[in-house]
Order: structure tokens, then C-alpha cells, then sequence
């Protein structure tokens, strides 16, 4: 992956200080790990640091779900937002667990219950020895301020497949059963250093990057 370009200069609002529409620690951990690998000088707050509690998602896909996330916790913090809204989308389930990939098996956040659930979905693919094809999906929101007429959004797919036995004690979510094949490892057996590099995740961060660059509003 190419060196992200370094943004927030003078041209734009200060953004030296971004709250995290999250307080997922797995994605916390992540998003200041791909920012401080960049030297971009940038703190990365989260709202739960800030009293500020989680919005309500009831939009019907990632993007929507992530502006309704960095509008809040612009609006509750007074100060510019990122926000992500990710997920696992499995095409032989209708792209489902898709937005309720956090809450799949019910309880937001459990997620052996979710991988577990999962995998009892696609037994009979498993019985019959097919590869599930699989893509995880990040969609991040930048906001200046809640009322940003014009978010910076962007996206990132990374391609894998689905395995019926949890691998790797890294990650979270569905980490351990997203198998890479050309790797032939799964996502919770990556370091964090190999998966911010080519992850949904550090793929739609950079993508962010890249569009701020094209709008002049990095240097």
C-alpha cells in the first residue's frame, strides 16, 4: 500500500483533534494505529472519553448508518468526527450479516456467538466441501462539524472466504473464521501491521486520505 498523504494542513479546519465515532476498542486500537503509522500528528479521541453515547443506526446501509455516527458525535463534541460503520457481507446469505454484523446472533458485540451463528448458516455449504465467498466492508465518514454539507466518504473491500473453524488469536469480530487464501492464513492470524495494511479498514483510510489530497485540502 502506498504511503498515505499527509492531510488536515492550514487549508483545512483544524483538525488536529478528530473524535471516534466508536467505542469498539478492536476498531480504536486500529484507527490509531494506521494514524500514528502515518506521523500525521493527529489524536484520536474516542466519544466514550467524552461522555457521548452511541447514535442510534437506523439507516439501511454502511454509509448512512456512518454519517448518522460522525454527525453525532460532531454535533455532541464540537469538533470534527470520523466514524465507520463495517461489516462481514456473505453473498450466499443475501450479503447478510451485512449492517447487523455486530448484533447478528442478537447481542450487540458478542462475537463468538456471532461467528458461531455464522458458521451454523453455512453448515450445508460446509457439508458439501464449497468455499463461501466473503467481503468485508468499511465505510468511513469524515465530518468538519455535524452540519458538514459535504462529508469526505470512502470505502474498503477486502475479499476472503469463510471457514467453519475459528483460526489466529488476533483481531476481533469475525477475524478468526475470514480465511485469505492467497496468505492462507485467517484475518486473526495476521499481526496488526500486515492486517492495516491490507484491510478494509487501512484500505478505506487510505482511500480517505487520497480524496482529502485530491481536494487540496492535504499537503
Amino acid at each position: 500500500m502506498n504511503a498515505i498523504p499527509h492531510c488536515f494542513g492550514d487549508a483545512m479546519l483544524d483538525l488536529q483533534k478528530i473524535v471516534l465515532a466508536s467505542n469498539n476498542q478492536g476498531k480504536l486500537a486500529e484507527f490509531q494505529s494506521l494514524f500514528d503509522a502515518q506521523n500525521l500528528g493527529i489524536s484520536i479521541v474516542p466519544q466514550g472519553n467524552l461522555g457521548i453515547t452511541d447514535a442510534i443506526e437506523d439507516g439501511q446501509s454502511f454509509i448512512e448508518n456512518a454519517i448518522i455516527k460522525a454527525r453525532h458525535a460532531s454535533a455532541q463534541s464540537g469538533l470534527p468526527a470520523i466514524a465507520d460503520d463495517s461489516g462481514l457481507c456473505v453473498p450466499v446469505l443475501g450479503n447478510l450479516p451485512g449492517i447487523y454484523s455486530a448484533r447478528f446472533a442478537g447481542e450487540h458485540g458478542n462475537d463468538i456467538a456471532n461467528n458461531e451463528k455464522l458458521i451454523q448458516e453455512l453448515g450445508s455449504y460446509f457439508e458439501r466441501g464449497e468455499k463461501v465467498e466473503a467481503v468485508f466492508v468499511c465505510v468511513l465518514v469524515l465530518v468538519r462539524h455535524q452540519d458538514d454539507p459535504l462529508p469526505i466518504i470512502s470505502q474498503g473491500l477486502w475479499h476472503g472466504q469463510i471457514i467453519s473453524e475459528p483460526k489466529g488469536e488476533h483481531g476481533f469480530g469475525y477475524d478468526p473464521i475470514f480465511w485469505l487464501p492467497k496468505l492462507q492464513k485467517t484475518s486473526a492470524q495476521l499481526d496488526k501491521i500486515q492486517k492495516n495494511q491490507i484491510s478494509h479498514r487501512g484500505q478505506a483510510l487510505h482511500s480517505l486520505m487520497t480524496m482529502l489530497a485530491n481536494q487540496g485540502l492535504c499537503r
